[in-house]
């Protein structure tokens, strides 16, 4: 009975916002802030055994902890494009991450265009990280973002077209720019900023009072960091550079990255803090995500771009009262396509019809609901890593099948549910046949649907 409520009592709202949508500063506000490169485990809430994040981890206990999201191409601005589009890489063509995607990124439908369109006031801080160039991309009323990856300490910010240096650390800085955007009226309108961090990406540099945080404590290791890789001849295949035996990432990246993750859940504290001086918690919907995970040398990999659960798996928190019963737990799958739906859905702006992803707002009234059972996900070759080559992949609850379009007999086919660590590759498995003549034909049919 009570989950007939929460649909009830949903629907209502949704169309309230709808029948409202002239009157802009009825509709809830917006903040989506983005990481780079966090491990969906990489939170407290997740169990990870000293991180502290604190504040990331009020969003989930308030809100929903989406346990099951997806990127749909696992690397940076193919990614951060599809999170503003809700497009695949292969529709929106920002599919790597050259600095030649500049002039494209100024081409992007996004969903911050259609909710400026509607009335909202809409502010974007940090890092854009679709091309090298910092000037500000269609859609946005108040901008503050730089070149490229920019550094970490004292950099150099385009502010709403004035480029200045900037001192002290990024992370506090995109934090504290953020804050004060929340502070300001905004001439009655609701609003929409999307805060983007450079961290925790390469060079990982913490802030100097984390420096040397975390250094005795042990770090945990997933079971397929010391697996047998030949059963994937994709990554040991002749022509490419095998993965180095004991993987190519230190210790000490991984703890700097820990170390810079404690700087952006403290600005998220301050960013939350701001909200609730201002008295716009509860009238703000908050999303926060990453734009992909990241290799600790899993099947003997570092950064990302695989197909495996480390690099495809994201963190998704989102907290609203209105919507969302404090500690909600969603299972089912959901990718980053479906950002942008979702955040048009509730403001009642229109949609652009080549969206491929879906609404999450079913889920926020019935957790239980399946929104997909299969998601198709894709990366394209890269000349810079030729270690990992283009792939389609269907994932489903419990298989996930990798297709190589440029290698020949080179597949991988994974049972999920009796393999989480993706160790056994079943592409030869007789009694897996069946399943994978099953998703190769999914595998066709979704990318036929997402022209």
């Amino acid at each position: 009975m009570h989950r007939l409520l929460y649909v009830v009592v949903a629907m209502l709202i949704l169309v309230t916002i709808g029948a409202d949508a002239a009157h802009a500063a009825d509709r809830p506000n917006i903040l989506f802030v983005i990481t780079d490169d966090q491990r969906w485990d990489s939170l407290g809430l997740t169990g990870h055994p000293f991180l502290e994040t604190p504040n990331m981890d009020r969003i989930g206990r308030e809100g929903a902890h989406f346990r099951n999201a997806f990127v749909t191409t696992p690397l940076c601005s193919p990614a951060r494009g599809s999170f503003l589009t809700g497009q695949y890489a292969h529709k929106h063509l920002i599919t790597g991450n050259s600095i030649a995607y500049s002039e494209q990124s100024h081409r992007l439908v996004t969903f911050p265009m259609y909710l400026q369109r509607a009335g909202y006031y809409t502010g974007y801080v940090g890092k854009w990280h679709m091309g090298k160039d910092a000037s500000a991309r269609p859609g946005f009323d108040h901008w503050i973002s730089f070149a490229g990856q920019g550094t970490f300490n004292d950099p150099v910010l385009n502010i709403n077209g004035q480029t200045k240096k900037h001192p002290g650390y990024l992370t506090d800085i995109i934090s504290d720019f953020a804050a004060d955007f929340i502070r300001k009226s905004h001439d009655g309108k609701p609003f929409m900023l999307y805060v983007s961090h450079k961290a925790v990406h390469s060079p990982y540099t913490p802030a100097e009072r984390h420096k040397d945080l975390y250094s005795d404590e042990p770090l945990p290791r997933r079971a397929n960091v010391k697996a047998d890789i030949s059963g994937k001849p994709m990554l040991t295949r002749e022509g490419a550079k095998p993965p180095p035996a004991g993987g190519p990432v230190k210790d000490q990246l991984i703890r700097d990255q820990l170390r810079c993750l404690r700087s952006v859940d403290e600005g998220l504290g301050k960013i939350l803090a701001a909200l609730e001086e201002t008295g716009q918690l509860d009238r703000t919907l908050v999303i926060f995500t990453s734009d992909n995970g990241y290799f600790w040398n899993e099947h003997r990999l570092g950064d990302k771009r695989a197909a495996y659960e480390e690099a495809i798996r994201i963190p998704l928190l989102m907290r609203y009262p209105p919507l969302i019963k404090p500690g909600t737990t969603i299972e089912t799958m959901v990718l980053n396509i479906d950002i942008a739906p979702t955040l048009l859905a509730l403001a009642g702006a229109d949609r652009s019809p080549d969206m491929h992803g879906r609404s999450l707002l079913p889920l926020l009234a019935e957790p239980h609901a399946t929104l997909r059972d299969a998601a198709l996900l894709e990366n394209f070759h890269d000349p810079r890593f030729p270690h990992i080559a283009a792939w389609q992949a269907i994932r489903t609850p419990n298989w996930k099948y990798i297709h190589y379009p440029d290698l020949e007999g080179m597949d991988e086919l994974y049972n999920l549910e009796s393999d989480p660590f993706e160790m056994s590759n079943l592409i030869d498995a007789p009694e897996a046949a069946d399943v994978l003549r099953t998703l190769r034909d999914r595998l066709a049919q979704s990318l036929r649907e997402t022209p």
